[in-house]
């Protein structure tokens, strides 16, 4: 059997120790009751203005003209006036990219001193519309062209500085820029095979003349910029012929 228990009233204390608030007292099985705070003696304004939040605009008198701030290109020093091209900031001379272009167009009366200053920025435009090319054709080559051109540049920087001995100054930086330059005669004939068919006798004999014009301007290209290579001249241009003629294989088949 259940014991039961008495249990006294529960009594509040009032709020910030006022003694006039009389004791709130709640009865066993009353409802308890929501909280009510106190209100103060002498209730003043509905919203007292906070100190630090009155803000007096009307007080403010309005401006009858407003001027512009002015901004002098002269005054502020590293303007975009005096920023160089990015062409220029990337090391991309596009003039030079086309004389050394013009020059390899004319097989016999190629300028080698263009080619002195070597870049890969036309080699790589060469090699991109060359695959671009055998893309039309249904040929997926770029990785192939890249890689190509690769082993045939240090192909023939070994080779010539092996045939030269000491004496050779042909660095692969160099090397790499002339036979890229060197590769435009491939590109026409890659754009030109797309309008002969490539079961006669004309493509094999287009491939013959495109594979004798880069052979030959890359054989002056690398004799007249490098030294003690005038000697072995036939030695170097059988080692070009065998680059470019992997080449229009490549265009053929």
């Amino acid at each position: 059997m259940a014991k039961e228990f008495s249990v006294p009233p529960v009594v509040f204390p009032s709020s910030a120790g006022n003694p006039n608030v009389p004791h709130q007292r709640r009865a066993p099985g009353m409802a308890p009751q929501p909280f009510q705070p106190p209100r103060p003696s002498n209730p003043g304004p509905a919203n007292p203005p906070l100190p630090f939040m009155s803000f007096d605009i009307g007080s403010a008198p309005a401006s009858s003209s407003f001027s512009a701030p002015v901004f002098s290109s002269a005054s502020v020093p590293g303007s975009f006036e005096d920023e160089p091209p990015l062409l220029e900031e990337l090391g991309i001379n596009t003039r030079q990219i086309w004389r050394k272009t013009v020059s390899i167009l004319n097989p016999f009366r190629v300028n080698p001193s263009l080619h002195e200053d070597a870049d890969l920025s036309g080699p790589f435009l060469f090699l991109m519309a060359f695959g671009l090319f055998q893309l039309l054709a249904g040929k997926f080559h770029f990785g192939i062209i890249l890689g190509w051109v690769t082993v045939a540049a240090f192909f023939l920087y070994v080779v010539f500085n092996m045939l030269a001995g000491r004496n050779g100054n042909l660095d692969l930086y160099l090397c790499v820029s002339l036979i890229g330059y060197c590769m435009l005669p491939m590109v026409i004939f890659s754009a030109l095979s797309l309008l002969v068919p490539h079961d006669g006798v004309v493509i094999f004999l287009m491939a013959a003349v495109f594979v004798l014009w880069s052979t030959r301007v890359c054989t002056r290209l690398l004799v007249e910029l490098a030294s003690c290579g005038d000697e072995h001249r036939g030695l170097i241009a059988y080692a070009c012929w065998l680059v470019y003629m992997l080449f229009s294989l490549l265009i053929i088949f």
